[in-house]
């Protein structure tokens, strides 16, 4: 008697079976794997890049007109040449940014990252972009370092996970003594405060990182810089998929030959480039040479809004030091430096006409003015009111909150203006709803203002020669 098996519908049935099991197996292998959508064709299909960053100086944060910062800037034109919208991811330490590339909550790393053999291995980099150098800050006055041997015994603290702590490592090798703290609940500027406090003796951190903050802090100097030099790219996921790193490295070269890269760097890292307070000469100079043709203008258009007049043209000169064909790669323009999203909304026209430029200004300068809280009174409200003009309302907000909450009175530009420098420190941007800012330079920018007014109202009282000159 033959099997089961062995009759023609049996035979038939099996026969199906393997040919269905030889279409799955078939299936699997044609789509397993080899049908996903590369990165580059996920970001085209969401239609936005995800860029994983941190909230500081060199990377990215809210500035008084929206989002702002090198790396900022650079990958936002990325993303434009992609044609997508470009997302933040914000790592609250700069050792989770990993993590969240791994978990495929962003699609690049780009936060002053420098493409060390270490990290090699665990991303693919795209494109080099800046090159920097490693250097030891100290504090004017000590001992100053000027090796790596000179650091044995010093309390030294860096950021937990960074390049810095990999020198460290490697020079513990060799040098006797040397320790150091790792820490993650703090960012370079804090670290520059610690060092310029006396808290700690030194810090490591990127040359351009110094570039953009040092100058802040007058009580710290470059002890030495450490051999070599480290560049810097955008880190992407690791694997044999390296269809976003291609579009980086077109877009880099691109961005190069046109000088766009250029640009940017400029804009961030040249001093030339930053509006800082000049000195008495300086400013003497430009009230005989830019202020009289000026004058006229500040005084009518004052006069039209109930302004001081004295108050109006010091604004103007700390934003541009009345040019009124200063321009910044930002995009800020005019004697008043106003954006082109400031200009529509106050229905300026042309940025570079000195009349609408001050007119402008004048308008907007009320504008936020009266939008602080009724309750803050002169000269507070001014001073407050300026502080908004250089770091937005936002923030200015932020820092309010803070004072509140350090049982300081919110509505006291002098307890304000203590805590500004609040908004750069890790532990406390966190807790804000604008987050990092350069609180600092808003410090600055209003005493400066201030210091101008102040020498405004000398010489108009006085009947100054050059102002005389000037009417």
């Amino acid at each position: 008697m033959p099997g089961v098996l062995d009759s023609f519908p049996a035979r038939a049935l099996l026969k199906g079976l393997r040919s269905a099991l030889t279409g799955a197996v078939l299936l699997l292998f044609l789509y397993s794997g080899d049908d996903r959508p590369s990165q580059l064709e996920q970001v085209k299909q969401r239609g936005s890049l995800t860029m994983l960053t941190r909230n500081g100086a060199s990377s990215y944060y809210l500035g008084a007109d929206g989002p702002t910062g090198p790396e900022y800037a650079l990958v936002k034109e990325f993303a434009d040449y992609l044609d997508v919208d470009l997302q933040i991811e914000v790592a609250l330490a700069f050792n989770q940014l990993t993590g969240l590339l791994n978990d495929q909550q962003g699609d690049l790393i780009a936060a002053n990252l420098a493409r060390t053999p270490e990290r090699e291995r665990a991303f693919n980099f795209g494109p080099d972009y800046m090159e920097t150098s490693t250097v030891v800050v100290y504090r004017r006055g000590q001992r100053r370092p000027l090796s790596v041997e000179d650091l044995a015994g010093l309390k030294i603290m860096v950021i937990a996970g960074s390049s810095y702590e990999e020198a460290l490592r490697e020079a513990s090798k060799t040098v006797p003594g040397l320790e150091w703290e790792p820490r993650s609940d703090v960012g370079m500027e804090e670290l520059i405060l610690a060092v310029s406090d006396g808290a700690i003796d030194v810090t490591l951190m990127d040359s351009n990182i110094y570039t953009l903050n040092g100058h802040y802090y007058p009580a710290v100097a470059v002890g030495f810089t450490l051999p070599g030099s480290l560049p810097l790219a955008w880190a992407f996921p690791p694997g044999p998929d390296d269809s976003l790193v291609q579009q980086a490295r077109t877009f880099m070269q691109q961005a190069t030959e046109s000088q766009r890269l250029q640009g940017i760097h400029n804009a961030f890292y040249l001093p030339e480039n930053r509006l800082d307070r000049v000195s008495m000469h300086q400013f003497l100079q430009q009230v005989r040479e830019r202020l009289p043709y000026l004058l006229p203008v500040f005084q009518e258009v004052a006069s039209a809004y109930d302004m001081d007049w004295r108050l109006l043209a010091a604004i103007g000169y700390q934003e541009s030091h009345w040019d009124p064909d200063a321009a910044s790669y930002t995009g800020v323009r005019g004697v008043m430096m106003l954006t082109r999203r400031t200009a529509n909304q106050l229905g300026v026209t042309d940025r570079l006409d000195p009349e609408q430029s001050i007119e402008g200004g004048a308008r907007y300068f009320l504008r936020l003015h009266k939008r602080l809280p009724n309750r803050i009174v002169e000269p507070d409200r001014t001073w407050m009111a300026l502080a908004a003009y250089n770091i937005g309302m936002g923030h200015l907000e932020d820092v309010r909150v803070l004072t509140e909450k350090q049982g300081g009175n919110p509505d006291n530009w002098d307890e304000v203006r203590q805590r500004l420098e609040l908004l750069s420190k890790e532990k406390w941007h966190q807790q804000t709803r604008y987050g990092y800012a350069r609180g600092y330079e808003t410090k600055q920018y209003v005493e400066n203002v201030h210091a101008y007014y102040d020498i405004l109202i000398w010489m108009d009282t006085r009947d100054h020669p050059l102002l005389i000159a000037g009417m």
